[in-house]
């Protein structure tokens, strides 16, 4: 059972905008946040002419879709460490949740954004086991006839 298995990846975009929430010596407020998600990151000349230009927040939601994406491969696997990483999904997902509701740093359309992520990684996760199981229960029952 690897690490990798049974941590939610969900947890590295969490934690990156825990530290840019928490990163100040007071507790940030959201405006604060949500200055430093609207900053210029970077900037990229298009073939139109025009720059397309990419903020922290971007790069965050960007990094949160990848994270999903592996997570939902993750959520096909069996066994104890698929079912540990639907239990961490679920303590992530309170977790944000919880940040979101009580802290004001939080309360920003990115982090409703990951939180709403993490919260289709749980609802993924459980779906593909129930329809695992339900699929192995009904090739067990098939062979008793």
């Amino acid at each position: 059972m690897g690490v990798f298995t049974v941590i939610p990846l969900m947890m590295i975009p969490v934690l990156i905008y825990n530290v840019i929430a928490f990163g100040s010596p007071a507790l940030s407020t959201a405006e604060s946040v949500r200055s430093r998600m609207n900053e210029e990151f970077m900037s990229i000349p298009m073939a139109s002419g025009t720059e397309w230009i990419i903020t922290p927040g971007h790069g965050l939601m960007t990094l949160s879709l990848v994270m999903l994406f592996f997570e939902l491969l993750k959520s096909t696997g069996i066994g104890r460490a698929a079912i540990m990483n639907h239990a961490f999904s679920m303590v992530l997902f309170i977790i944000c949740l919880v940040e979101f509701l009580v802290f004001g740093a939080f309360a920003t359309s990115v982090f409703f954004l990951i939180m709403l992520m993490s919260l289709m990684d749980v609802m993924a996760g459980f779906m593909v086991t129930i329809a695992s199981a339900r699929r192995d229960f009904h090739v067990a029952d098939g062979y008793g006839d």
